[in-house]
């Protein structure tokens, strides 16, 4: 059964910084492209970053050059470094694989950024 579980989110003011982790078990994260998602009140889920197998990363919307998306194969684990954060990164962050499959999503972590 595979498990993943979010952590590292915070209220931050905009300019800071957070780094979120995406703990696995039951799969092998650098067997698989992942992804960071998040969801905003009001919106749909969507995806911010992603990383290959290969170890090859891609970004969405403004994320590129903030967000950095990285994974540690010791520790089957997934991170997003989020760096220069502004309100509307305001939202609950997912990590699945991508394409995400939907028995996978966890409780996600919450990002609130104040301006």
């Amino acid at each position: 059964q595979v498990h993943l579980v979010e952590s590292g989110g915070g209220s931050v003011q905009a300019g800071e910084s957070l780094r979120l982790s995406c703990a696995a078990s039951g799969i092998i994260v650098r067997n698989n492209a992942m992804g960071w998602y998040r969801q905003a009140p009001g919106h749909q889920r969507e995806l911010v970053a992603r990383i290959f197998t290969s170890g090859n990363t891609d970004y969405e919307y403004d994320a590129k050059g903030r967000f950095t998306i990285s994974r540690d194969s010791a520790k089957n684990t997934v991170y997003l470094q989020m760096n220069s954060l502004k309100p509307e990164d305001t939202a609950v962050y997912y990590c699945n694989i991508n394409p995400p499959y939907y028995t996978y999503w966890g409780q996600g972590t919450q990002v609130t950024v104040s301006s």
